[in-house]
């Protein structure tokens, strides 16, 4: 997939479970593949991500336009607080979203990047990350195709436990962050913690 996007859903509160069902529905007559969906629990709550890859720009369009014009976007209308879409492109040297079991724990990390920070993080990243997925995997690390420039990162972990060793340890080593990385990024970062929904590929 060259694309992926995530959609999230700003929901009522505890509206993930009330509105997985219609969501399952709208996302089997759509456009493009569902890679996660996750329900936040730390950070930014009341949320549900939605993971999703396309082949095309087009196709990803398209799937954008039948929520926007919709008279109930994402088949849930009715437990939505708010709807935002973000298209990303992969950093190039990662390999494919693979569905499988790999949290629950699933951290969402975005961090603004300075206005020509974005490649040249890339490029950090591409030297340490063998030497950081050693600690723990990467699901995958994208960069924004519309708005501020900004890259997005998911990381799965068994537990917060282990999430707290990996990163603790890495850093401790030398390993972690890429070396000259920060001096790329903004202080603007955020962080959520997320968990799977039943229906998700990731686990």
């Amino acid at each position: 997939m060259t694309y992926y996007e995530i959609a999230t859903l700003k929901t009522v509160i505890f509206g993930a479970a009330k509105a997985s069902d219609g969501l399952q529905d709208w996302l089997a007559a759509g456009k493009g593949r569902l890679l996660g969906a996750f329900g936040t629990d730390i950070g930014a709550l009341n949320e549900v991500y939605l993971l999703r890859g396309f082949d095309s720009l087009d196709a990803m369009m398209a799937e954008r336009e039948r929520a926007i014009m919709s008279a109930n976007p994402m088949g849930c209308m009715e437990h939505l607080v708010d709807l935002r879409f973000d298209s990303y492109k992969p950093f190039d040297f990662l390999a494919p979203v693979t569905p499988g079991s790999y949290g629950p724990v699933y951290e969402f990390r975005t961090y603004k990047a300075k206005l020509n920070g974005v490649a040249v993080t890339q490029e950090k990243w591409r030297a340490a990350m063998p030497a950081r997925a050693a600690y723990s995997p990467l699901t995958i690390a994208m960069w924004g195709l519309d708005g501020a420039p900004r890259i997005t990162q998911i990381w799965p972990y068994p537990s917060l436990a282990a999430r707290a060793e990996a990163r603790s340890q890495s850093v401790a080593d030398g390993n972690w962050p890429a070396k000259g990385g920060p001096d790329w990024l903004t202080p603007e970062m955020t962080s959520t913690i997320a968990f799977p929904l039943p229906f998700s590929p990731l686990k």
